[in-house]
């Protein structure tokens, strides 16, 4: 694809090498529908092979970075659940990870806003990451009544730990981007009028640096997330079988109809 192809995502250039990609619908809090959810895979291709970029910066636009699949984008809660959808789904999501891992150029994310889902995907898969330190995140699947895939088996265990992975990923709590940088997860957490300058600053220092180097090493540290491919693979495929149950129905309608969810395979649920 050519950057002219993009529909959700904008760009800008800037000195020393540095593109500035934008998730650019923020009438949706740059929510990922269908397409959006494509571009999130498909950019990092696009970039690398771009003669004239040396570095990505990828912010959103308005008060968020990206609130997650668009689970409004139908009526009916059943239709996110489609066989073919969730199939295809699943291997974008395994397509957004894998292809910023093969991207030979850094990348920076500037995580502005809420960041959940897909859109969590790409702001921790980047190589570098800089939040607002109040902003909150969380990995949002257990409200949904499905495996935490995405990308979250294969990167916070090394990014924070076996013991904060299980215990947010588990109980979908959000945490602030302050708690995110102590436990490691981010890299930085700064005041969020300073997020997204800082991550040009950086994105400067790198792009005026030895370009060789820096991707050498990029591809000899992603080797070690490689070693949990497998967890990761695992992750996304007990996801998608996830979508057939009941749970996962239980929690897109409860989140259309604005309300905690009562799962079917709760105890409460089977002794009420």
């Amino acid at each position: 694809m050519r950057y002219d192809d993009y529909e959700h995502l904008s760009f800008e250039r800037r000195p020393n090498g540095v593109l500035v990609i934008i998730i650019d619908r923020p009438e949706r809090l740059n929510a990922a529908n269908e397409r959006l959810h494509d571009e999130f895979a498909a950019v990092w291709r696009t970039f690398d092979e771009d003669p004239d970029a040396c570095v990505a910066v990828i912010t959103g636009r308005g008060r968020a970075f990206s609130a997650g699949g668009d689970l409004k984008q139908d009526a009916d809660p059943r239709a996110a659940l489609r066989s073919e959808r969730v199939l295809r789904s699943g291997q974008v999501a395994l397509d957004i990870v894998n292809n910023m891992l093969d991207c030979k150029k850094p990348i920076i994310s500037a995580i502005n806003g809420v960041a959940v889902g897909a859109g969590l995907a790409v702001a921790l898969t980047a190589d570098i990451s800089i939040i607002d330190e109040t902003v909150r995140i969380t990995d949002g699947h257990m409200r949904l009544g499905v495996a935490s895939g995405d990308h979250a088996a294969m990167l916070w265990p090394w990014l924070c730990g076996m013991a904060k992975s299980k215990y947010y990923l588990l109980t979908s709590e959000f945490l602030t981007g302050a708690e995110a940088e102590r436990i490691g997860l981010v890299s930085l957490a700064v005041p969020g009028d300073e997020v997204l300058q800082r991550a040009y600053d950086l994105a400067d220092r790198i792009g005026a640096g030895p370009q060789r180097a820096v991707r050498s090493t990029k591809r000899a540290l992603n080797h070690v997330l490689r070693l949990a491919a497998p967890a990761f693979e695992l992750s996304v495929a007990l996801e998608t079988i996830d979508f057939y149950q009941e749970d996962a129905l239980e929690g897109i309608t409860a989140f259309h109809e604005k309300r905690p969810p009562r799962f079917p395979s709760a105890s409460s649920e089977r002794d009420a």
